[in-house]
């Protein structure tokens, strides 16, 4: 990426996969403002995941507009944004929005996945909604601008390897 251009990421992934701490941490070392795709959701979209119920693409329609606005609004300064962005179309929106956001994925087997959702606390997506969120997933392709990152590691491994996706793109 040049030097004069400012970032432009999307972190995606499947739930608990790690965008949140990711973004974080890739925001912070980017020195780029940071968005939680979850605080795009409208409380009736979180009660229905909650309740254990997936989010069809009608639900998301809505959703991805906002953080699609939020990244042209941010087109020129840069920032970070989460959105789990599992459909090549989802992301086709994104990218029609703003042409040179650069697609994170965080990748991880499903058991380590299914593990950090079980342990964490505080989140509205039950562990059970996690197997409809693996069988939507379409990984990246060849011509999408974008890189997938092994999530195996620290959090502070993975933004360094985000981190050096994002800068030698």
């Amino acid at each position: 990426m040049p030097q004069n251009i400012a970032a432009l990421v999307v972190v995606m992934g499947v739930s608990g996969s790690g965008k949140t701490t990711v973004g974080q941490l890739l925001a912070q070392q980017l020195g780029v403002p940071y968005a939680e795709a979850d605080d795009f959701h409208t409380a009736a979209k979180v009660a229905k995941m909650r309740a254990g119920h997936p989010l069809d693409d009608e639900d998301r329609r809505p959703w991805l507009e906002k953080i699609a606005r939020w990244l042209t609004d941010h087109a020129d300064s840069g920032g970070v944004v989460t959105c789990s962005a599992l459909k090549r179309r989802y992301r086709n929106q994104l990218a029609s929005a703003a042409p040179r956001v650069f697609f994170l994925h965080l990748d991880g087997s499903p058991e380590l996945i299914a593990e950090r959702i079980t342990a964490r606390r505080g989140h509205f997506m039950p562990p059970a909604l996690l197997r409809t969120q693996l069988a939507d997933l379409e990984p990246l392709g060849d011509d999408e601008t974008g890189a997938a990152i092994p999530i195996d590691g620290t959090p502070q491994e993975t933004a360094a390897l985000a981190h050096a996706a994002v800068t030698s793109s």
